[in-house]
């Protein structure tokens, strides 16, 4: 998956709903890459929009089925049809330097394997860091591509999903082989 990191202002967002299995999606996509997929009724979407309406100051915002959305509703097609582990879309994440670091961390989580906070803080760097990496994680603006879901608490419990837990459990379930989304 190719990352940028664009601060470019005046530019042009496109924002499209993808319906998935487990509900509607909203995605935003910048010329660089997707910086936004999260589910349309989480509470933090409005946060994240004027968040990236912060960073980018568009121009405007469009709704445009384009190559980058059609790739995008593919892939996700196929990851929760069972025959896709890994995305190759371009992502334009959206955070602090910590942030994206974190995020990358995420990247590099197996599908169908999971990780605790603390391990995750351990590859870091920083085995203290445990809170401001879930917070980071927290702060993913990319859902399902940026694997937060596979962050479990060290009791192996699932904790923090902004998507909702059952959701997380679903996503866990198909990436185990569990057909059983809900």
């Amino acid at each position: 998956m190719a990352e940028t990191d664009s601060a470019a202002h005046g530019i042009t967002l496109n924002r499209v709903e993808i319906d998935t299995p487990l509900g509607e999606m909203a995605a935003v996509f910048s010329p660089h890459g997707l910086c936004l997929l999260e589910f349309a009724d989480q509470k933090t979407l409005d946060r994240e929009l004027r968040a990236l309406n912060a960073h980018y100051r568009p121009s405007a915002v469009t709704a445009v089925e384009n190559e980058a959305a059609a790739a995008l509703r593919r892939q996700l097609d196929e990851y929760f049809a069972g025959s896709r582990q890994q995305f190759d879309l371009p992502l334009d994440l959206v955070g602090t330097p910590f942030q994206k670091q974190v995020w990358r961390i995420l990247l590099d989580i197996p599908y169908g394997q999971t990780r605790s906070y603390k391990a995750q803080a351990e590859i870091f760097g920083n085995a203290k860091a445990v809170r401001a990496v879930a917070a980071a994680n927290g702060a993913n603006k990319i859902s399902i591509i940026v694997p937060c879901h596979r962050v479990i608490d060290g009791s192996g419990r699932l904790t923090g999903y902004a998507g909702g837990l059952p959701r997380k459990q679903a996503l866990l379930n198909l990436e185990s082989g569990n057909a059983s989304l809900f």
